[in-house]
């Protein structure tokens, strides 16, 4: 392929923008090639700045559940913008998709909408403080809950895939009040929270990690998780913004049927726009400004276009036989690329919940933060360059999670699968 127009334009955005990129992971320093540039975008196929096409399995990191510029989504941003993009002031449609989402996440009775995860997390974490009258935070090894402070602390996502320990700008006295233990590790977990010296406010847990890659939880792990917060005190987030909507239509809590007491929520609520939320029991949401004292605002909360664009998403969500269609067509690709490894002899550990899966190439199953870095990440960064050269588009990080959407044709499956045989071979080349 030619990369001409795209190698252009990265060398004209690292003059203006740190790396080039507005988000370090598509710089695509960890799988050895510099970034395609997008200019379109339409179900399942993405098109670069040099015309090339790709089988788009990143989703924009996992909201484009029904694919690229839906029709019915497209249409309808469209009128809510002759209408106007922004007022900051209530609208009509914050309280639909408030309904909306009250109504599907089993967990939430109130809901505060943002404008990404990251503001959610944060958002919810000084709620639980609030409410509480605690400091200390517990979150897990490997889970990234947005570029917060407080979560920078043994996260996942792309500081490590930059390599990257920590952050430099947090400070001390911020990250003394954040504890991260192992992932799906029940001992540690309940040594840690039973420990009342400790003053912990909540725990914060990717109830499926996804950036460290696809993790799931153990048996019994989140259920011991909501039994220990409940028994201690301690106010229980889970960071949905991936699963939300994602693993069923009330998220990861459905799924797996254990109820949090706070919920954050992004990607598929805003259509493929900037937003987030925040939600739970009607006790602790209650405990917001301007009805209680926790302070948290936004000129561009509840922004009419992502509003709009959020309730046309979740209508599609409602269609008969929408998530079963999908896990049906999730689970066929996972089996078949799971009879590709085994027929190629390439190490390949997939791990898959739902739509969302990654592929880590190491011999070990991959359960938690230590044994996903056993993978190996080079081999993934030839891999991810011989997808990309033959049009098929994965997430440039072997510790990122790769999506499934309805907009998948079988074609584009059987291409994918039979490119990925052939990238297996040439691994194995000496």
């Amino acid at each position: 392929m030619n990369y001409t127009a795209s190698a252009d334009l990265f060398k004209q955005a690292k003059e203006y923008i740190p790396g080039g990129v507005n988000s370090p992971v598509r710089a695509c320093r960890s799988v050895g090639c510099d970034p395609v540039f997008i200019t379109k975008a339409t179900g399942a196929t993405l098109t670069d700045a040099d015309g090339n096409e790709y089988v788009d399995f990143v989703c924009s990191w996992g909201p484009m559940i029904v694919g690229h510029a839906h029709p019915h989504i497209v249409d309808a941003v469209q009128q809510a913008a002759a209408s106007g993009t922004s007022f900051g002031a209530p609208t009509p449609t914050e309280i639909d998709l408030a309904r909306m989402v009250v109504e599907a996440v089993p967990s939430v009775e109130k809901v505060r909408f943002v404008n990404s995860g990251t503001e959610a997390t944060m958002s919810a974490v000084r709620l639980a403080r609030g409410y509480t009258g605690k400091k200390v935070v517990v979150k897990f090894d490997g889970c990234y809950h947005g570029h917060a402070d407080s979560f920078l602390v043994k996260a996942g996502s792309g500081l490590i895939t930059l390599g990257i320990p920590g952050s430099p700008g947090v400070p001390e006295e911020i990250v003394k009040n954040t504890l991260s233990i192992p992932y799906n590790d029940i001992d540690t977990l309940e040594r840690t929270l039973r420990d009342e010296d400790l003053q912990i406010a909540c725990v914060i847990v990717e109830p499926v990690a996804g950036n460290m890659g696809c993790v799931p939880p153990k048996p019994g792990f989140l259920e011991k998780l909501r039994e220990l917060t409940r028994e201690m005190g301690i106010v229980l987030i889970f960071d949905e913004v991936i699963t939300g909507f994602r693993l069923s239509y009330g998220g990861a809590q459905q799924y797996y049927n254990i109820m949090p007491d706070l919920t954050c929520l992004g990607k598929i609520i805003g259509g493929g726009l900037p937003v987030g939320a925040y939600g739970g029991k009607a006790e602790i949401m209650n405990c917001v400004a301007p009805d209680g004292p926790v302070y948290q605002a936004g000129t561009l909360s509840g922004n009419p276009l992502a509003m709009t664009a959020g309730i046309a998403t979740l209508k599609l969500l409602q269609q008969p036989r929408f998530y079963e269609q999908l896990e049906e067509k999730a689970a066929a690709y996972a089996d078949a690329l799971k009879r590709i490894a085994s027929a190629t002899g390439i190490a390949v550990q997939l791990n898959r919940v739902g739509s969302m899966m990654t592929g880590f190439f190491t011999e070990k199953p991959v359960t938690d933060f230590d044994s996903a870095m056993q993978a190996d990440a080079a081999r993934y960064g030839q891999h991810y360059r011989q997808m990309l050269g033959r049009g098929i588009y994965l997430a440039p990080s072997q510790f990122e999670v790769a999506f499934i959407s309805a907009a998948q044709s079988e074609k584009d499956l059987e291409k994918t699968l039979k490119m990925t045989e052939w990238s297996f071979k040439k691994l194995l080349e000496k």
